[in-house]
């Protein structure tokens, strides 16, 4: 390993490096241009982030999204300290913007069970926006049935446990450049 990322994981081994820095960060520049092309100039977009995963991807997406935006947040969990979701969604922290009326794109770091997915989506097209989309960074393709499909993904994800740009294990890894297989 790398001493730099034997430095940022406390010497803890990852199994590979599975995106890297680069490569990320030009994919999410992509990204970033395909949302903004798919809406009208004069509409407004809201940028949900499904925290905490998301945080580092969203930042970097809104920066990419040359146009007039805002930026919420929510909160649901269904990992705790587990490497297999739970099933169990809890929504923990709701967002303050009214969806109303609103194009939303709802930024999600993973989507792998479809779990969180199928319960946020009816709770938030409940709420009235213009238009619905998910744009998640990874897709692992576990799941048939899911409420809404990403519009924008990132990457196909491998069948693996990945930490690193957001991705955690039990808090830890979120704040690597790159994503890791665990």
């Amino acid at each position: 390993m790398h001493a730099e990322t034997v430095a940022r994981t406390g010497g803890r081994e990852l199994k590979r490096i599975v995106f890297t820095e680069q490569r990320i960060r030009e994919r999410v520049r992509q990204m970033g241009e395909e949302i903004a092309a798919a809406y009208p100039p004069d509409e407004e977009l809201l940028v949900l982030g499904l925290l905490k995963g998301s945080f580092i991807f969203l930042a970097d997406l809104v920066r990419q999204i040359r146009r007039p935006l805002q930026v919420d947040f929510l909160s649901a969990a269904s990992y705790g300290g587990a490497t297999v979701s739970s099933g169990d969604v809890r929504l923990l922290y709701d967002p303050e913007a009214s969806l109303q009326g609103r194009h939303v794109v709802l930024a999600e770091d993973i989507v792998d069970s479809g779990n969180t997915i199928n319960r946020l989506v009816p709770l938030l097209q409940a709420r009235s926006p213009c238009s619905l989309e998910i744009c998640a960074l990874l897709h692992k393709r576990l799941t048939t049935h899911l409420a809404r499909e990403p519009r924008w993904v990132g990457f196909e994800a491998p069948r693996e446990f990945l930490v690193g740009y957001g991705l955690d294990f039990s808090e830890n890894f979120r704040h690597l450049p790159f994503i890791a297989s665990l």
